[in-house]
């Protein structure tokens, strides 16, 4: 591991002698900044939520602690962020699979949200996503669903950090009556909530081909003045494109960038479909993509530039998408697949290496939804959202490079640990504070009135 591993504290806080909450003994710490570094037999140290200091373990047993957690061989990180998924669709996981993705939503998804999905449906949903997410080390997810509120609850009651997405559609549905409408109940959502420190709120307009001009207009003017993102599925398939020029006369990109809604605050979900002037666009307005690749090849989507992107100076961060195109919430798949993917698209198998794909599903998250200065790596001051991976498994043996394991060889299934804003949300493997059996009751429960529709 010649190169990874130093020895030295990181940007560590003043120790003035008080007591910390709570140490954790890791046989490797991963901070993810600075960049490319490895911290062999280090601690990370608590007060309340936040990073107090991370220290070598020798250093940190001659310092008062309250409590003191044994984390032998296994790697201590930040906790995953989640940067684009629709949560309460883990209801409808396999609901209707091996479809093309306008087929799949206009006769399967659509009608099955129009007759079921209520606030009940994405409490329910959600919580059974949190569960999920957080058994395998997602901390933070960022949404895009009916009903936000209900969203909120179940992030909330699960002891997870969510993104609430204000979504904007066209079309009625059980939530809503017009965009405005819309609007007006998002906005309300994030009046009656924003106190909460484990919740932000992004504007979630659907699609180009579901959102018109003037709401995307009135989406800007609100995004500015509220400082918030705004994350939207942009050039996902070839068709999309496709009908974007024939209807506008330009592509989708070029469009929402004329009505000012390509900059900084922009998460571009998806972005299969791009030339070489929407990359540019891209950077040189500082967006964001959501990578998706699961999704992206179970929907037939294609392959994302990904090298391309990054290459441009485009942050990317990974997402999910939803149970219902991937079939899982799991982001050691999506980065293993990311990896992979850029590697064969590039033609280059230093595309995507190792920390960098694990970066993306970290800081690079953290950073497009403007939550990089609370959580995304750990360092002195930022939250206390952390997770351990057991690289003491039989088929993770022997381990040359704990950071390679993790991109290529470590799953969900190995993480063992879990802390939100310095909760511990999993310990030993078992969630605390959810009952999975109670959350599976409820599922086949809504499995039961949602299997007549197919």
């Amino acid at each position: 591991m010649r190169g990874f591993f130093i020895s030295a504290p990181v940007n560590n806080l003043p120790l003035d002698g008080s007591p910390f909450d709570l140490a954790l003994d890791a046989s490797w710490v991963l901070p993810v900044r600075p960049a490319a570094t490895l911290l062999a037999d280090h601690t990370v140290l608590l007060r309340g939520d936040r990073i107090a200091a991370v220290v070598p373990t020798g250093e940190s047993l001659t310092l008062p602690v309250q409590q003191r957690v044994d984390l032998a061989g296994r790697v201590l990180m930040p906790g995953l962020v989640n940067l684009h998924t629709h949560a309460a669709m883990s209801l409808m996981r396999g609901l209707a699979d091996d479809l093309p993705l306008m087929r799949w939503l206009q006769d399967h998804i659509w009608p099955a949200e129009a007759a079921h999905v209520s606030d009940a449906f994405v409490h329910d949903g959600t919580l059974l996503a949190c569960a999920e997410m957080l058994r395998g080390g997602i901390t933070t997810f960022n949404d895009m669903y009916f009903f936000p509120e209900a969203t909120a609850r179940a992030a909330l009651a699960a002891g997870m950090r969510a993104a609430i997405g204000m979504i904007a559609i066209e079309f009625p549905t059980a939530y809503a009556s017009d965009p405005q409408d819309y609007l007006d109940r998002g906005l309300a959502t994030r009046d009656a909530l924003r106190g909460e420190p484990l919740l932000s709120f992004c504007f979630a307009p659907h699609a180009p081909y579901t959102v018109s001009d003037a709401t995307f207009s009135t989406l800007r003017v609100l995004a500015d003045q509220l400082q918030a993102p705004v994350h939207v599925h942009l050039h996902e398939t070839a068709q999309e494109v496709a009908d974007g020029l024939r209807e506008h006369g330009v592509r989708p990109i070029a469009r929402l960038d004329s009505l000012g809604l390509i900059g900084p605050q922009t998460i571009a979900v998806h972005a299969v479909h791009l030339d070489d002037t929407d990359i540019e666009v891209l950077a040189r307005r500082g967006a964001h993509v959501a990578h998706c690749p699961s999704s992206n090849l179970k929907l037939a989507s294609g392959f994302a530039p990904v090298a391309r992107l990054l290459a441009a100076g485009v942050g990317v961060g990974l997402g999910t998408d939803g149970a219902a195109s991937n079939n899982r919430l799991d982001l050691f798949g999506e980065w293993r697949l990311a990896s992979l993917l850029a590697k064969a698209v590039a033609g280059a198998a230093d595309a995507l290496p190792a920390h960098a794909a694990v970066e993306m599903a970290t800081l690079a998250g953290a950073r497009a939804l403007g939550l990089d200065a609370l959580i995304g790596s750990l360092e002195p001051g930022k939250q206390a959202d952390l997770i351990a991976v057991d690289l003491r498994a039989t088929e993770l043996q022997p381990c040359y490079d704990p950071v390679s394991h993790l991109a290529y060889a470590a799953g969900r299934e190995h993480v063992t640990d879990v802390w939100v804003a310095g909760a511990r949300r999993v310990r030993d493997g078992r969630l605390q504070g959810l009952d999975p059996d109670a959350l599976a009751l409820t599922a086949r429960a809504w499995q039961a009135r949602i299997t007549p529709a197919r």
